[in-house]
């Protein structure tokens, strides 16, 4: 995959998803504009450590050229600013991914609409939907101004899955159902001008949190298989990374055009791995041995 002279922006990388997406389209050559809230400097509310001037430096290291820029994507004014920064630097945008996301402080996991904080639900859906229609309105024309541009939608769940799998209460399940129907509604308006729009899921994704939550870290990660066997199919953040990286190098994407597209399904298309050398495929797994309560064993999903 070469993406030399490709103009990226990953609305939401300061960790998880975001922060492998920018890391792999620098792999591939790419200059990768990365945003997000937290910065050295300030800490959004979710208090952690990773900024987005450390992923900005990962994209360096990794071959490309990041660049970060402080961001709220609720704000109109830093949204129309970042999109003149990248207009006035690079004079073209290629790339659009939006994972901005900001709400695992906020669900109310298994709680019903009366029992769920109501100022929580709606908070995630601003920072879930709105964040993500804000950028594509200041963003995609730019993206469309040369023909051939990308816009990634990022969720979790497939299109498939979510319409038959209820997703942990209804603000949780809104939020990621929305998302790629944005792609889906994004994908009719772009066709028009040569651009493609789709949203792509992770499997279960080792993300900073993740890995903290199961009190582990990269290097000693299957020690959560004793909490959680089914965690044996879990991918890292670069995996939907090359993803995506995969997309923007496919001189045919378009044919993706409107689809809801998983990591694990992706990398049976165009052949890429984890960082491990294998190929998760979470949402089959999920699907046909997760779901249905069967023991965990990953053998043909991975």
């Amino acid at each position: 995959m070469t993406l030399a002279g490709t103009v990226a922006l990953v609305a939401g990388a300061t960790r998880g998803g975001g922060r492998g997406i920018a890391v792999e389209l620098g792999a591939a050559g790419a200059t990768v504009y990365v945003t997000g809230r937290t910065t050295r400097e300030r800490r959004s509310e979710y208090d952690r450590a990773e900024t987005i001037e450390e992923t900005a430096e990962l994209v360096d290291r990794a071959g490309g050229v990041g660049i970060a820029v402080p961001t709220d994507h609720l704000v109109h004014d830093d949204v129309r600013a970042l999109v003149g920064r990248i207009d006035r630097d690079q004079g073209r945008l290629d790339v659009l991914v939006n994972d901005i996301w900001g709400g695992e402080v906020l669900v109310g996991w298994n709680q019903a609409v009366w029992e769920h904080d109501l100022d929580d639900g709606l908070r995630m859906l601003r920072l879930a939907v709105d964040t993500h229609l804000v950028t594509a309105h200041f963003a995609l024309p730019l993206l469309i101004r040369h023909p051939g541009g990308l816009l990634v939608e990022v969720t979790d769940g497939t299109t498939e899955y979510n319409a038959v799998n209820y997703r942990i209460s209804p603000f949780y399940d809104l939020a990621k159902v929305a998302v790629n129907r944005m792609a889906w509604a994004h994908a009719q308006d772009l066709e028009k001008h040569g651009a493609t729009a789709v949203s792509v899921t992770p499997g279960w994704m080792r993300s900073e949190m993740m890995l903290d939550l199961f009190g582990v870290e990269e290097q000693n990660w299957r020690d959560a298989l004793a909490r959680e066997p089914h965690f044996a199919i879990s991918e890292t953040p670069r995996f939907v990374g090359r993803a995506v990286a995969a997309l923007a190098s496919d001189p045919d994407r378009a044919r993706w055009n409107g689809r809801s597209l998983s990591s694990g399904g992706l990398a049976t298309v165009y052949g890429f791995t984890d960082l491990d050398g294998s190929r998760p495929d979470a949402w089959r797994y999920i699907t046909e041995v997760q779901d249905p309560g069967k023991p965990a064993d990953t053998t043909g999903y991975r």
